[in-house]
């Protein structure tokens, strides 16, 4: 632990100087703080999983467009919220890692009690909100934000290698909000789409730590790439790609395009990953691994809403 606080230290004072020379803009803070981009990634399975919720149940989106802004401002808040309490509860450890040591948690511009106190209200006015949607959305929310926060945050993260595993409950969360809103009861798409959501995390999450296993090392966080190897997270990599691969077939009612179109971006997926076991630069597979998981769940969820976008206006 000593270690890590003297890395620490020696981390803060440089990160000081550098921003007198670069300034950072409130604007850029809030976005650091709340993390943007894991709000807008969730905010799209949340949509998708309304609009199918919607689909299935024969409604018309234009009788649900008060549910609908109520879901997705509920869900960005309460997203933003356990973002938030991540980054005062990792303030020790985020100015180790250059992705995150200009978080305002680390550079000092918004203060720690601060964080914390938004983090709580604007998480609790997220889950207010949901709860006019329906009572199950609300939990659905409350079940993300808790396994985010709490255990993988505050418990898991900084002991084992399952950490990955344990926040890829709290990543599957948001579609389930997002259908919950529309229709409480069990139906097998909100269950695929939490699976795929649940089974796709841990590939994107391992590739960023291969991307990022010296930062993971210098910070203790015990990463599958950082205690275990290269070889072991590649398997693991690819073994969770493979297991992508049914899902689409438990879908066919969104047809037989949706079905082949996300058959082949898990195939596509799956040949990238087998790929590993014969590059040799790591790294750069696991580069290529990332950047693909992205555009893997932008076009797969996209494809859901397009291959179904007349019936909810009709």
């Amino acid at each position: 632990m000593d270690k890590v606080e003297a890395a620490t230290s020696q981390v803060i004072t440089n990160t000081s100087s550098t921003e007198k020379n670069k300034p950072v803009s409130t604007l850029d803070d809030i976005k650091s703080l709340i993390k943007i981009g894991i709000i807008n990634s969730n905010l799209i399975t949340v949509f998708t999983g309304f609009w199918l919720a919607i689909y299935y149940s024969g409604y018309t989106f234009t009788d649900y467009i008060g549910t609908f802004i109520i879901t997705m401002l509920g869900s960005t808040l309460v997203i933003a919220g356990g973002c938030m309490l991540n980054n005062w509860y990792d303030v020790d450890i985020d100015p180790v890692m250059k992705r995150t040591k200009t978080r305002p948690t680390v550079t000092g511009t918004i203060s720690l009690p601060t964080v914390l106190g938004l983090g709580l209200i604007t998480s609790f006015a997220g889950l207010l909100l949901l709860l006019f949607t329906t009572i199950e959305a609300m939990l659905f929310a409350f079940l993300g934000w808790f396994f985010y926060v709490v255990l993988y945050t505050m418990w898991s993260k900084r002991k084992y290698t399952l950490n990955t595993t344990v926040g890829s409950f709290s990543g599957a969360a948001p579609p389930l909000i997002g259908w919950a809103a529309v229709n409480p009861n069990f139906h097998i798409v909100p269950l695929i789409l939490f699976l795929i959501m649940f089974i796709w995390q841990t590939p994107h999450f391992l590739a960023l730590a291969m991307r990022k296993n010296e930062e993971y090392k210098a910070a203790r966080i015990p990463m599958l790439p950082a205690v275990h190897g290269f070889e072991m997270t590649k398997r693991q990599i690819t073994i969770y790609i493979a297991c992508l691969l049914p899902l689409p077939f438990y879908l066919t009612s969104l047809g037989t395009t949706f079905v082949i179109l996300a058959t082949l971006l898990n195939v596509g997926w799956l040949g990238l990953g087998m790929s590993g076991f014969f590059m040799k630069d790591d790294i750069k597979w696991a580069n290529i691994i990332f950047i693909y998981s992205l555009n893997y769940l932008t076009i797969l969820f996209l494809l859901m809403v397009i291959v179904t976008w007349n019936s909810p206006f009709s």
